[in-house]
């Protein structure tokens, strides 16, 4: 199967520029890049062409009109121009573990989903990350958050069976699916726009539809780069779109990614 790495970004160059970093640290790379980028400035842009230069992954960057926080809109623009079978996703503010991908890949099963955790870099750490360009840790480095997910100990996976619940510790920043299941769902709801349910919301029509979700636990490690809380002015909103989905079984959304298809 081929693997596409979808990276949602917005306007922090300095992050990308740690995250593709890794992505070049990476044991086993995926056969795409995507990088759906919500309206950032050409700072962002000229960092992506000069990666593209260096880089043997192919990279698509897909990017629009800043417009607000349309996180769900980007991601669908960029999805429907991916061709790989599987995509693992993930944010632009979060250094991957060398052995990120081949963790999702090796998990990766017929009609279903996977979810990880991601281990928190403190304020004090991440302020001095940019000057380093520090992109490696491990269980013992210094200034982690929930420390002990940092550790690798990937045959431990095999105990977290699957499930048909949706669980509280989907994250966008690191969540992988197959594109067809995505597909048949009509993709992220572009009617959920500001921060807040569009990951855990498309879960739940994919759970609707049939699919299950497994989480992955000791491995799938992603770092994540400290910064103050996003603006929660649209949670209510998009909590309650999602609310529905649940309540009517919704599968698929009607503002989604056919348009772009």
């Amino acid at each position: 199967m081929k693997i596409s790495l979808l990276i949602s970004t917005y306007n922090w160059p300095d992050a990308l520029d740690l995250v593709l970093l890794s992505i070049e640290n990476l044991t086993f790379k995926p056969d795409e890049l995507l990088i759906a980028d919500d309206g950032s400035t050409d700072t962002t842009i000229d960092l992506i062409n000069a990666f593209k230069k260096k880089s043997s992954i192919p990279i698509t960057h897909v990017w629009h009109k800043d417009d607000g926080f349309k996180r769900s809109e980007i991601l669908n623009k960029t999805i429907a121009k991916s061709k790989g079978d599987y995509i693992i996703q993930t944010d632009g503010d979060c250094i991957l573990h060398p052995l990120f991908i081949k963790d999702h890949y090796s998990l990766a099963k017929k009609n279903r989903y996977l979810f990880g955790s991601r281990v928190s870099l403190n304020e004090e750490t991440s302020a001095t990350l940019f000057l380093n360009k520090k992109v490696k840790f491990n269980f013992f480095s210094t200034g982690l958050n929930k420390r002990t997910r940092a550790i690798r100990i990937s045959f431990l996976s095999v105990f977290y069976r699957s499930k048909t619940e949706l669980s509280k510790k989907i994250r966008g920043c690191n969540i992988s699916y197959w594109k067809k299941d995505f597909i048949s769902v009509n993709g992220y709801n572009e009617d959920m726009t500001g921060w807040g349910r569009e990951d855990s919301e498309l879960i739940t029509r994919m759970i609707n539809k049939g699919c299950v979700g497994k989480r992955v636990r000791y491995c799938g490690i992603v770092y994540h780069i400290w910064h103050p809380p996003a603006s929660k002015t649209s949670f209510n909103k998009n909590d309650q779109i999602q609310k529905d989905a649940t309540l009517n079984k919704t599968i698929r959304c009607k503002n989604g990614i056919d348009k772009y298809l």
